[in-house]
């Protein structure tokens, strides 16, 4: 690939005071771009209402709230800032995308919900855009449509491409050392970070609730979550608490684990990556219909959001290997591509003729 001296990169992710998987996924391609490009300079556009928004380890520009509501804000940054590339993921508005324009920049758009997906498919936004990344895997985003591929034809672009699972930092992930106790055979749960959505605040407790149940029934254990204050499940035989893990040293315990409890975002995902047997749960609405594709492909369970569930669902695929060889078996078999070199490949090929400035 080129070395592109001088590439400037904008993030624009949605952001805000629930969830962060849109910001983890331009974190982990932002911080690729950054290992390739060591000189380029990479920008985020964030709400100063998102928890991570502190700690962000490139310069930020904080608003009131997420880009999407702040178009003013957004302009000023892109004339300012003049990027060569701009990657809206699920955020953005017609007059962002006008406002990159005029600047001489690259549009990517990334789409991970069905709304935001029909959006970039508008025929204005197609004129728009270069590239549309589809955020997750064609069995569970489902393929291209009739009247998509029809727009596509007759428009020809923006060039489409399915990420399927953000796998960060990939190689050094193989071999990441594990956290001492986590000896196989264990399960692991994770619930991940988006768990303030609305209708599923105690998403963390009903995990760890579980958790504590699979080690009191003798099943070695380890939840990797939020740490909770003045928490003794430390100190329950059979049952290990890590808080939030890097991603190369979580994907090491996912490898190693016998089942994998996860919910249905991007964590259930890089576990299939894996070649976990997987029980998914759901945490936000959007993962219903992706844990629904997942089971329908047979590379998951599934479980509601009770612990109860959650308990009852893993204990029975614990105890039956031949249903938990045949879903680790049939994950192994997608060989889901890593989302992040596809990423940084398409950025490869936008950015050299946008280098004269």
């Amino acid at each position: 690939m080129p070395e592109l001296p001088g590439l400037k990169l904008l993030f624009v992710p949605v952001s805000g005071a629930f969830g962060m998987g849109e910001f983890a996924r331009s974190l982990a391609i932002a911080r690729a771009a950054s290992d390739r490009w060591p000189q380029a300079r990479i920008r985020f556009l964030l709400s100063k209402q998102a928890p991570y928004a502190a700690s962000v380890p490139f310069p930020a520009t904080l608003l009131p709230s997420s880009p999407t509501f702040h178009s003013a804000e957004v302009i000023g940054e892109l004339q300012e800032f003049k990027p060569h590339i701009v990657i809206f993921d699920n955020a953005g508005r017609t007059a962002q995308l006008r406002a990159a324009r005029r600047v001489d920049a690259r549009i990517v758009y990334i789409s991970a919900r069905a709304r935001q997906r029909a959006k970039a498919f508008r025929p204005s936004w197609m004129r728009l855009i270069d590239e549309h990344w589809i955020a997750y895997p064609e069995f569970t985003a489902g393929a291209l449509g009739f009247w998509e591929r029809l727009k596509l034809r007759a428009l020809q672009r923006p060039t489409v491409r399915y990420l399927d699972v953000i796998l960060a930092r990939a190689a050094a992930a193989a071999g990441a050392p594990q956290p001492a106790g986590s000896a196989a055979p264990y399960a692991l749960l994770v619930p991940g970070g988006g768990t303030g959505h609305p209708g599923a605040g105690d998403a963390v407790e009903q995990f760890r609730s579980a958790a504590r149940s699979l080690a009191a029934a003798g099943t070695p254990t380890i939840f990797v979550g939020p740490a909770r204050e003045n928490a003794a499940d430390g100190a329950q035989p059979g049952l290990r608490c890590l808080a939030p893990l890097p991603q190369g040293e979580l994907l090491a315990l996912m490898r190693s684990a016998r089942i994998v409890i996860a919910n249905g975002g991007s964590t259930l995902l890089q576990a299939i990556a894996s070649g976990c047997a997987c029980v998914a749960v759901p945490i936000a609405g959007d993962q219903r219909e992706r844990i629904a594709a997942c089971v329908k492909a047979r590379v998951a369970c599934a479980s509601s959001l009770s612990a109860a569930d959650i308990l009852a669902t893993s204990l029975a695929l614990w105890n039956d290997e031949p249903r938990r060889a045949e879903l680790a078996n049939r994950a192994a078999a997608l060989k889901l591509a890593d989302g992040v070199q596809i990423a940084v490949d398409a950025l490869a090929a936008l950015a050299p003729s946008r280098m004269g400035r």
